[in-house]
């Protein structure tokens, strides 16, 4: 696409016009990355146009099969194609911000309403409907995904192992023995002309550094900020397939294993996280707070901090980092093949999350109905995520 050239005024000017339709969107994009991709369309690609409709496209694809928020990592990169790495920083800001302050301030209320000793019973069917969501979310993915008896064999043997040791530890494990499965296939792939392949390593090494000093520093000096901001960066660096596999994820880490949130707070903010505009990975910044409650407000905030810049930082770093070369790299059969172990491993964890959190419902006759109910109307209906958990709360309120 031809590129004008620009002189500084015009460029800062080009700049504060993309930075405030950021901004808009970030107040109105509700859904995930496929609702976010077709107001992406309708705003930088028919409106300004920043780019094709082919070129925003391929950069969605690349964003899809990098870990980290889809979303964010291809409006962010977009930022790095029009201005650069600066701009690109401030449309991570812009477009995240108002889903972070919103997540941190529920939050706070959740927290503020136990304190009080005030029942949040009228959250009864949400939580059983942020089960169905994570269930929708899977079985979607799931049926774009798994293709061969080969994904199968992958999804199921990785459901076994995730449900059998909920562990945050096992989580890598399970996507690079994915990967490497079907890395093996690769001559099912057509080849492709390849050339020399020039990479810039500079934000592969930020990536890796941050990851490395946060895991020292966090175990040097046991700060739960610290160590907050490292398990939301490591969770950020190898979630594939979005906010259904990352909320399987953090449920497994800070649930089960860490015990730093209840269940019923974990899944109120996983479906709150759906009524809310911008990134779905914004439930960081929920869990980060109540993970330091007792810190207080200032605690609360260091917590929400630490782990909102965990969760989108590595994303950001990686997008840069493989953006530069990614038209010759995908060309490599075997990089190619390897997505298909990671995507159906990744199905494979939010079947086993998705098992893990419906057992405790399963004699709850009511909650089992809400399920299925939120289930079919999401399957066969286009009803927006956010109208059906304002449904779920009318009714707790209406059957408290």
């Amino acid at each position: 696409m031809f590129q004008p050239v620009l002189h500084p005024p015009v460029k800062r000017i080009r700049y504060l016009i993309f930075l405030k339709d950021v901004a808009i969107l970030a107040l109105t994009c509700f859904g995930g990355p496929q609702v976010h991709l077709v107001m992406f369309l309708d705003k930088f690609v028919k409106k300004r146009r920043y780019l094709t409709e082919a070129e925003l496209l391929e950069l969605q694809s690349l964003c899809q099969i990098l870990p980290g928020p889809t979303s964010t990592q291809t409006i962010t990169a977009l930022g790095f194609k029009i201005g650069g790495p600066n701009l690109a920083y401030l449309t991570l800001l812009v477009w995240s911000l108002p889903a972070v302050i919103a997540m941190t301030a529920l939050g706070f209320g959740i927290n503020y309403l136990q304190n009080q000793h005030i029942s949040i019973a009228f959250m009864r069917f949400v939580e059983p409907m942020a089960i169905a969501f994570l269930i929708y979310g899977g079985f979607n993915i799931g049926s774009k995904v798994i293709r061969t008896s080969s994904h199968w064999i992958i999804l199921v043997i990785s459901t076994i192992i995730a449900y059998s040791f909920p562990s945050p530890y096992m989580t890598p494990v399970v996507i690079v023995v994915g990967g490497l499965a079907t890395s093996l296939q690769y001559q099912k792939h057509t080849k492709m002309d390849k050339a020399p392949i020039h990479i810039e390593w500079a934000n592969f090494f930020l990536w890796l550094g941050v990851l490395v000093f946060a895991a020292i520093l966090g175990a040097i000096t046991q700060s739960l900020p610290i160590r907050l901001f490292e398990n939301f960066y490591r969770n950020g660096s190898l979630v594939f397939g979005g906010g259904q596999v990352l909320n399987t994820m953090l449920y497994t880490e800070f649930v089960e294993f860490k015990q730093y949130l209840t269940r019923q707070e974990f899944l109120s903010g996983m479906a709150f996280a759906q009524i809310v505009p911008g990134p779905v990975f914004s439930v960081a910044s929920y869990i980060g707070a109540l993970s330091m409650r007792t810190e207080g407000i200032s605690g609360q905030l260091w917590g929400s901090l630490g782990a909102t810049m965990g969760i989108f930082l590595p994303g950001t770093f990686l997008i840069f980092f493989v953006y530069r070369f990614w038209n010759e790299l995908k060309k490599y059969r075997g990089v190619r093949a390897s997505l298909e172990g990671i995507n159906a491993a990744s199905v494979g964890l939010t079947a086993a999350a998705a098992i893990r959190m419906f057992i405790p419902t399963a004699t709850d006759t009511t909650a089992v109905f809400t399920i299925i109910g939120t289930f079919l109307i999401l399957q066969f209906t286009k009803t927006p995520p956010y109208i059906i958990v304002f449904g779920g709360i009318l009714l707790g309120i209406l059957f408290h």
